[in-house]
């Protein structure tokens, strides 16, 4: 037999594996199964604290490594010499050698994907790059290739799917671009930080990865991705993880990735993400952005531009970026609608239909639903946006199950404002700040956005002053949703989920509070915001109602 027992363990637990989500439970808990009594403790998931490397955070991944790199060599030198492998087998061996294989691509690929040097404006210095970059992806596919004979074709055994070297390939360099923007960008060890990973992962690849290695590789920028989530939760991070790793064909014979496109025969998949928002334009100009103009269409249009969506901007590998769609108004609505439907639009000033050819990711702040029902926001379009959906949880949700995540994010902050040789010191300064000056309970209502703020602030004047967002009268929730609603600062939304959770702070239970309310009751669970519930809780004290039961 190719495996004994304890082998064979180990074979059909990476079986399941080289299909995970890995940034969901699920990977590690296979890791826990392979590895046995030399698992060794780690988070439940895969999260970036600082440091870069993976294997260094996560030591169960390098003994994964290991381990599978022996096996695959041990089951390969069996084959060669003569040992017969069964129908069972077979799969498994191909499973420990494709990610043998993908592992040692991984490496190869890093000084590709690991680059952050900006786009330089010197044609001399992009042409050096651009001549390391496909040395360095000429030097992958040669590994990939010897490799691919050392494991697979010389004992007739398939690749991945029975795909062609190729594909597996550029599907290789996929999955290596998208574990490094999700895991670099998206950061945090909370359950709903490693919730967000996992579906950003799947918005790319599905929560199927066999099939999307059939079928689906080629088409994913069919489908339009909508990002939802409180003001400054990090929806451009997530737009440009789903965005820049995108599929994009290998041509063996040039050793490049390539598009379709003569005019830009090598594809450049870390330049192909063109972001608009479109709360900062005026709604005249928004449809020039999106959708370009001739010369003459308007006053002041005294030559033709090109909008996001054309092909002379965004190739079939490309993705536009839409910030703040709930902003757009209903006749550009409509405009876009076709977009999502046939893929159809026209320049202004012109009649003739021009084709796009990317994919789209939207992102809001707002309610869509409530916005539908006040009659903002058009049904229609809304269903042609909503087939893979992603929310971005707050940084207070964040914080409130994981408070140690705090630095890391300090940290994440300040190597991007400062560089790596002051990161540190100045996270651990801006850390004794908050603790000293706004303490463990402030619920950082502007998110990320605000706390990167706070980091710059401490980091010029060692101090950082909220901004207050609305008076609060003390110790009276009600008096201070009373408030709020007469300012009329809530949305439908906000407004929606405080009442019914104080429905329910006064009722005592959700049967009593739904029929109230004329919901179910698991709507009702659903809604309740659960910091108004604690502020209703603790101004209690003198009051005779109970506290609410289930």
């Amino acid at each position: 037999m190719l495996f004994n027992p304890a082998e064979r363990h180990f074979a059909e637990a990476m079986s399941r594996l080289v299909n995970t989500n890995p940034f969901l439970p699920d990977w590690v808990a296979l890791e826990r199964e392979a590895l046995g009594p030399a698992y060794r403790d780690a988070p439940a998931v895969y999260s970036r604290s600082g440091i870069w490397d993976p294997r260094r955070l996560h030591p169960n991944l390098q003994l994964l490594h290991d381990r599978n790199t022996q096996l695959a060599e041990q089951a390969r030198l069996r084959l060669e010499q003569g040992v017969s492998a069964t129908d069972e087998e077979r799969p498994l061996y191909e499973s420990i050698a494709l990610y043998r294989v993908y592992e040692n691509c991984y490496e190869a690929f890093s000084p590709v994907v690991e680059s952050t040097q900006p786009a330089s404006s010197d044609t001399k210095i992009e042409a050096q790059r651009r001549k390391t970059r496909n040395e360095a992806i000429s030097f992958a596919w040669d590994q990939f290739l010897s490799d691919y004979d050392r494991y697979f074709r010389r004992f007739g055994r398939k690749l991945w799917e029975g795909q062609e070297p190729a594909l597996v390939f550029a599907c290789f360099f996929q999955m290596r671009r998208a574990f490094h923007h999700i895991y670099n960008n998206i950061l945090g060890s909370s359950k709903k930080a490693a919730q967000l990973r996992g579906a950003v992962w799947q918005s790319i690849f599905t929560h199927d990865l066999r099939r999307w290695s059939r079928s689906l590789h080629g088409r994913m920028g069919d489908f339009t991705t909508l990002i939802t989530g409180p003001s400054g939760t990090g929806k451009e991070l997530v737009a440009r993880a789903v965005g820049l790793s995108r599929h994009v064909p290998f041509d063996p014979r040039k050793k490049q990735f390539v598009t379709n496109d003569p005019k830009r025969p090598a594809a450049d998949p870390g330049g192909s993400f063109y972001p608009l928002n479109l709360s900062a334009l005026a709604q005249t100009l928004i449809e020039s952005e999106l959708f370009g103009h001739v010369a003459g269409a308007f006053t002041g249009a005294v030559s033709e531009r090109w909008g996001k969506l054309d092909e002379e901007v965004c190739d079939e590998y490309g993705t536009v970026f839409l910030d703040e769609i709930g902003e757009l108004d209903a006749g550009i609505q409509v405009k876009l609608l076709r977009v999502l439907q046939d893929r159809r639009f026209q320049r202004l000033g012109e009649n003739e239909d021009r084709k796009f050819v990317g994919k789209i990711v939207a992102a809001t702040n707002r309610d869509l639903p409530a916005e539908m029902r006040a009659g903002r926001f058009r049904e229609d379009f809304y269903y042609r946006l909503c087939a893979d959906r992603i929310e971005t949880p707050s940084l207070l949700d964040q914080l409130e199950e994981t408070p140690d995540d705090l630095y890391h994010l300090l940290f994440f902050v300040a190597r991007k404002a400062i560089g790596d040789e002051e990161a540190e010191p100045l996270a651990l300064e801006v850390q004794r700040w908050i603790d000293h000056n706004l303490g463990p309970d402030y619920p950082w209502p502007g998110n990320f956005r605000e706390l990167e703020q706070c980091v710059r602030n401490v980091m010029i004047r060692h101090t950082y002053e909220p901004v207050p967002l609305r008076a609060r009268p003390a110790n009276d929730p009600r008096q201070e949703l009373a408030a709020a609603v007469a300012e009329g600062i809530l949305t439908a939304a906000e407004l929606e989920r405080r009442y019914f959770t104080l429905v329910y702070a006064q009722k005592g239970s959700y049967q009593e509070a739904a029929e109230h309310l004329g919901c179910n009751w698991r709507t009702l669970r659903a809604k309740i915001d659960p910091e108004f519930l604690r502020k209703l809780h603790a101004g209690e004290t003198s009051d005779s109602k109970a506290v609410p039961r289930n």
